[in-house]
């Protein structure tokens, strides 16, 4: 997170304003709802997941079991088992 002063982007009458209720301390002021993004979503890491996902629901309806899922993913049998389990298609 970058610090910008105050001075440098707020109208003074707007300073003095928030001035009322805080001076001289760090203030964060969040991103509107709209500007977020979910994890994943920029640089493409959460599509990857629902791929490598998809791929192991559909070995395991093939006849794949869990213990073999966990060491071709390199995943955990409990990691397997959330995935396949999951109501997610």
């Amino acid at each position: 997170m970058k610090y910008v002063n105050a001075n440098k982007v707020l109208p003074e009458k707007l300073i003095l304003e928030i001035q009322k209720y805080i001076q001289g301390e760090t203030l964060y002021i969040p991103k509107q709802e709209t500007e977020y993004r979910k994890w994943g979503a920029s640089s493409g890491g959460r599509r990857m997941l629902e791929s490598r996902n998809t791929a192991i629901r559909n070995s395991f309806t093939s006849g794949s079991n869990i213990q073999q899922l966990a060491e071709e993913y390199y995943l955990s049998p409990e990691t397997i088992k959330k995935i396949v389990y999951s109501h997610k298609k």
